[in-house]
């Protein structure tokens, strides 16, 4: 696996590596919105909800990958048990009639 070339701009931050860090004061993700959790991966609430969808869900690896070409088979593999985890739970929940998941890669992919 060779690595792509980083995209982030000079002094980022990444807002998901956050997630198993430090809290910041009313900015994004608190502990208390981790609803699945494993070695790998960490499902969360979002912080900002689409409009007229109240169950949005990330699922992020638990190690800082920059995008899909760098991310390992072994947690791309827990992704998706927590992605089919998290749309059971919220069909069983919410009722709802469909499940979308999509995955956001590099600045034209609208990472």
């Amino acid at each position: 696996m060779t690595a792509s070339f980083s995209h982030k701009p000079e002094g980022y931050e990444c807002p998901f590596c956050c997630v198993w860090g430090i809290e910041r004061p009313n900015q994004g993700t608190k502990q208390k919105d981790i609803i699945y959790q494993n070695e790998k991966v960490t499902a969360f609430i979002a912080s900002k909800w689409w409009p007229n969808n109240k169950g949005h869900v990330l699922i992020i690896p638990n190690q800082h990958f920059e995008n899909i070409f760098e991310l390992p088979a072994d947690y791309a593999v827990e992704i998706h048990r927590a992605a089919q985890l998290t749309a059971f739970a919220m069909k069983n929940t919410y009722g709802c009639e469909g499940i979308s998941t999509r995955q956001h890669n590099e600045p034209a992919g609208n990472q």
